[in-house]
């Protein structure tokens, strides 16, 4: 058996897909891994991976302060009698119990950060919360062995406040067959706009096993992802009033009640469409049936500036031009391929940019071509050789010293 590692997360695994990527690449490299989370009311089975999947169970609370405070202690007594050779705490939300469990059994601690989490909104407006974890932050760069991220700006952010190298695994998607056939083109899309009846099918939109069949002859803008604070929804929904297409949201979050409500009152409800959480599985089958991809969310925090979301990916992997933040991750792989257009979080600009990609036929044929090009280099096995040299590193340092003991 190879090394083992314990990954930890706090949601139920179910939707994860970045962590399903990681812990699958992990594994098939020959380590034994276990990703662990926990059971909601609503979790759905979980299907079979090459890894082992725990959900902590019976749970006294869901969410806030005391969810916190009882997944931890939960996780920590977990950690502490589970063999393991390395612990990587996934978010500040479960560091310390990870940093602690391979404290006290003298093992290595690895730091995966998704997001800037203490310049979040929800907690860079608490500024008695944002401290709290800003002081996790600095424990667990001081005591964990080895950091990784998903993007330059953040890395650099991390180095330059904590003077410790930071590694970047970007979440890029794993490569997926998004051409679509020739009676799904900007052509009859712009036919389409103009009133002339056109098919709009993909190779994947006709496969009867497909449950979003039904969305294959409608032209929508996209959104996938969780619906909260900041991501620039509510614009959306606003600018739908001027854009002549539908919109498809998909994924559920904080904002889920709000932005029903604000389709009803704006009466919307038959051109926006709530498709709630989706499996990572089925996401290949809804993407390319899409128009254009939305990633624009507002400036409300270092969180968000400094990002690089896997939607863009996502978007890009199925071949579909999007609205793009105009923040600086993106600003250089927009130089590098045009597969999107830089949007302002504001409805005017949204109604601009996504009304130029559905008359553009020009525009969004170049812009197809280049997330043709980019999706061959932007996707998962383009990560993976770093991701595995984090971990290789982590024990071959030590390799001549097979009871070699972690530096902190």
């Amino acid at each position: 058996m190879g090394r083992r590692i314990i990954f930890t997360v706090t949601n139920d695994l179910a939707f994860d897909q970045r962590m399903q990527r990681i812990c699958g690449s992990v594994a098939a490299a020959g380590y034994a891994v276990t990703l662990v989370g926990r059971l909601r009311n609503t979790s759905q089975a979980l299907p079979n991976q090459p890894f082992k999947q725990v959900r902590l169970r019976r749970l006294l609370f869901s969410k806030g302060k005391l969810f916190y405070l009882e997944f931890n202690l939960r996780l920590f007594l977990y950690l502490l009698f589970t063999p393991a050779d390395a612990i990587c705490s996934i978010d500040l939300d479960t560091a310390i119990p990870g940093i602690w469990a391979a404290k006290l059994r003298r093992k290595y601690h690895v730091f995966d950060a998704h997001e800037l989490f203490t310049h979040v909104p929800e907690v860079a407006r608490r500024k008695n919360v944002q401290a709290l974890w800003e002081w996790v932050q600095r424990y667990t760069f001081k005591h964990t062995d080895a950091t990784y991220t998903v993007g330059p700006a953040i890395a650099d952010y991390f180095t330059e406040r904590y003077g410790k190298p930071v590694s970047v695994v970007r979440n890029m998607p794993d490569a997926t067959n998004g051409a679509q056939d020739s009676d799904k083109n900007p052509t009859n899309r712009s036919e389409k706009n103009a009133g002339t009846s056109s098919a709009m099918t993909s190779s994947k939109g006709n496969r009867p096993d497909n449950p979003f069949l039904w969305l294959s002859d409608k032209q929508f803008i996209l959104y996938q992802g969780a619906l909260n604070e900041g991501r620039g929804l509510e614009m959306l929904i606003e600018a739908m009033k001027d854009i002549p297409c539908e919109l498809v949201l998909a994924g559920e979050g904080d904002l889920s009640d709000a932005l029903r409500r604000q389709v009803s009152q704006a009466n919307l409800m038959d051109r926006v469409h709530f498709l709630g959480m989706i499996a990572p599985h089925q996401l290949p089958l809804l993407t390319p049936l899409a128009y254009m991809g939305f990633n624009v969310s507002e400036n409300v925090g270092l969180s968000y500036y400094l990002s690089l979301n896997n939607k863009f990916f996502d978007y890009t992997q199925a071949q579909l031009p999007s609205l793009v933040n105009p923040y600086p991750e993106y600003t250089k792989l927009l130089a590098e391929f045009q597969v999107g257009l830089s949007t302002e979080a504001r409805v005017d600009a949204i109604v601009s940019g996504a009304n130029r990609l559905l008359s553009d036929v020009a525009l969004y044929r170049a812009m197809k071509a280049a997330c043709e090009a980019a999706a061959a280099q932007w996707q998962w096995k383009n990560e993976v050789p770093q991701l595995l040299k984090i971990y290789s590193d982590l024990f071959d340092n030590n390799k001549n010293s097979a009871n070699a003991l972690p530096s902190h």
